[in-house]
C-alpha cells in the first residue's frame, strides 16, 4: 500500500510565477503541483495538496491529517516559518513526520528568514533547491517511513 503524504503550503505559495520571480522563479503553483505529483508517483507515494494563506486553516489541516492517518507531510510554511509558534505546536502535536521545505536558500536572504521555529519539530529542513526542495523532502520522508 502506498504511503499518503500531504504537501502543505502556506501563504503566497499560490502566487508562484507572479511573486518575486527573481527569487522564486517563473513557474506557476500548478506547475509545482504537477512536478511533485509526477515524482511522487515514481517513488510509489500518494500525495495530496493543500495551500492556505491562513494560519488557522493550516493548523486545521495538520490536525485533520492526524485524524485521517496521514503517513507524513512536506511543509512549506512560508513566512509563518519565522514566527508561528501555533503552527510549530500543531506539527509537534501530531504523530506523523514532517519535513520543512523552502524554494529559496533562506540563509542567503534577509536575517529574519534565518530563523525557523518549525524546523526543530521536523525530521529535516530542505532549502534552496527550488521545486526540488519538495522532492528532497519526499525522499527524506520515504526513507524515514521505510524505517
Amino acid at each position: 500500500m502506498s504511503k499518503r503524504i500531504l504537501i502543505l503550503n502556506g501563504p503566497n505559495l499560490n502566487f508562484l510565477g507572479i511573486r518575486e520571480p527573481e527569487i522564486y522563479g517563473r513557474e506557476s503553483y500548478e506547475s509545482l503541483l504537477r512536478y511533485i505529483e509526477d515524482r511522487a508517483k515514481n517513488m510509489g507515494l500518494e500525495v495530496e495538496f493543500y495551500q492556505s494563506n491562513s494560519e488557522g486553516a493550516l493548523i486545521d489541516r495538520i490536525q485533520q491529517g492526524y485524524r485521517e492517518g496521514l503517513d507524513g507531510c512536506v511543509f512549506n510554511p512560508g513566512a509563518y516559518t519565522h514566527y508561528s509558534y501555533a503552527l510549530r505546536d500543531a506539527v509537534a502535536s501530531v504523530t506523523y513526520p514532517f519535513v520543512e521545505v523552502h524554494l529559496s536558500e533562506v540563509k542567503e536572504r534577509e536575517s529574519f528568514r534565518h530563523i525557523s521555529v518549525i524546523k526543530e519539530v521536523c525530521l529535516e529542513q530542505v532549502t534552496g533547491l527550488g521545486f526540488d526542495s519538495y522532492i528532497k523532502g519526499l525522499e527524506i520522508l520515504n526513507e524515514h517511513l521505510k524505517g
